[in-house]
């Protein structure tokens, strides 16, 4: 029996402008994986996932959520949005609110939850990424990695099927960068549909279900870890883990 599908997206395009970013992107995503997506700064990564959560309109192609194409007139996109949630680079937390209220906020106005039920929810998934002391904090009095503990608390508490990620370490000090990596590896030791945009090699060889390499806007390979760190086979994802890790493949 096949996995569920949980993603299938088709020849999906981006252009800014006269710059095409992407260039036709074929992936499916199956429930309960974990796909890596890794590339050089510029191969179009964090403006796939932008595209995939319509922060950004595609220029052409299909995104096929559960069956329906989320780019057809009529999609209840709010609903597409609670069950796909998005952890960004600079956590995205709104500064006048605690931690709590960060993780409610969502909740409330967009699942339609009653504050009591919003908390309870904010509250367990603030425990589970280790953040439950500083529910009264304000973003400013914590640190990156606690930042984005609780960007991850947020996504969760909208009973999101799948997360993106884009590039979640990529804005923390180094000593920050294995606590939020924890996190993100209990997640998918959980069973949690994620898409990872990372620069953390050893996250994506370790945790992954498959990694995907882009190069200059396609998908240049896509395979288990295994294949893509120890036996790639397109030349261009052996020069980029070359350059990145510093040993040949």
């Amino acid at each position: 029996m096949d996995a569920e599908n949980i993603f299938e997206i088709k020849g999906l395009k981006k252009s800014f402008g006269d710059h095409e970013v992407l260039k036709g992107i074929d992936i499916s995503v199956h429930k309960g994986e974990v796909v890596s997506i890794i590339g050089a700064s510029g191969s179009g990564k964090s403006t796939l996932l932008r595209c995939i959560n319509l922060l950004e309109d595609p220029t052409g192609g299909e995104i096929i959520y559960r069956g329906n194409n989320i780019l057809d007139s009529g999609f209840d996109l709010r609903q597409y949005r609670a069950k796909v949630s998005m952890v960004f680079q600079q956590f995205n937390l709104f500064n006048n609110m605690n931690v709590l209220k960060n993780c409610m906020i969502g909740q409330i106005k967009v699942l339609g939850r009653s504050k009591e039920e919003a908390r309870e929810k904010a509250l367990y998934y603030l425990d589970k990424v280790g953040m439950s002391a500083y529910i009264d904090a304000r973003p400013a009095q914590l640190s990156g990695g606690q930042k984005q503990r609780v960007a991850i608390a947020r996504a969760l508490s909208m009973d999101s099927e799948v997360i993106l990620f884009d590039e979640p370490t990529s804005a923390l000090d180094p000593e920050m960068v294995g606590e939020v990596l924890l996190v993100m590896k209990s997640l998918a030791e959980s069973g949690m549909t994620m898409l990872v945009v990372t620069h953390e090699m050893q996250f994506a060889k370790d945790v992954s279900s498959r990694v995907i390499f882009m190069d200059n806007g396609v998908v240049a390979e896509d395979a288990p870890p295994s294949t893509i760190f120890n036996a790639p086979k397109n030349p261009r994802t052996k020069e980029f883990l070359y350059r990145v890790l510093n040993k040949d493949i």
